[in-house]
């Protein structure tokens, strides 16, 4: 049998008691308010739309209160990062507290890399070249976009990303568009900026970074 929470018999009650009364709207936004204090007072989460939020990525939607990995591992754009996450042992790292930046590659941007590179990456002997290449991705902090356009300004139209790898990214704008520019001179382009996490925030870009 489904369980009631005490809310919801609490809310249910005043519906009653209104109906019965003839009470008007203000009398039970005012009811379910007091469920709402009481809920709280007897430890009972009070419910909230936490999907209003929500935005779409790969055809699913990306959660503000989920953690980077559980929201990358919904979209279907992303199947090879979260692969090469789990290869790598990043699966704790990107789940923990951060907060980090992550400049995620779609899997058409790994498609771009030469024939071979991504199942030569995953295997158990590349390990550490595998992690390099993905944190190299990963910037500690939380930068929106806007963080990043104003970054750009402030460097007089560059800005220098310190990367968890250790090496660095300079990205720039241009009409809008934010484009990094890793440190054999590859360019990648945000494609879809501000998908925000309960760790950190996630830039979508169409090319696979490469450190030095």
């Amino acid at each position: 049998m489904k369980s009631i929470s005490f809310k919801a018999l609490l809310c249910a009650a005043a519906t009653i008691s209104l109906a019965a009364c003839g009470g008007g709207d203000r009398e039970a936004e005012d009811q379910t308010q007091v469920a709402d204090d009481m809920a709280i007072q007897n430890d009972m989460p009070v419910e909230t739309n936490a999907n209003s939020s929500a935005v779409m990525v790969g055809g699913a939607e990306m959660f503000p209160n989920k953690t980077i990995v559980e929201n990358a591992s919904q979209s279907a754009d992303h199947t090879t990062l979260v692969s090469a996450v789990k290869a790598a042992g990043l699966v704790e790292t990107l789940s923990g507290p951060g907060p980090f930046t992550v400049f995620a590659p779609t899997n058409a941007a790994f498609d771009k890399l030469p024939a071979g590179t991504v199942g030569t990456l995953v295997k158990p002997e590349s390990k550490k070249a595998l992690t390099g290449i993905l944190t190299y991705h990963v910037v500690s902090g939380r930068m929106t976009a806007a963080d990043l356009s104003k970054a750009i300004k402030q460097g007089g139209g560059t800005a220098k990303l310190n990367t968890v790898a250790g090496g660095s990214l300079t990205a720039t704008e241009s009409g809008g568009t934010i484009t990094l520019k890793d440190a054999k001179g590859g360019t990648s382009t945000v494609t879809q900026g501000d998908v925000m996490q309960s760790n950190g925030v996630i830039h979508v870009v169409d090319t696979v970074l490469m450190p030095a």
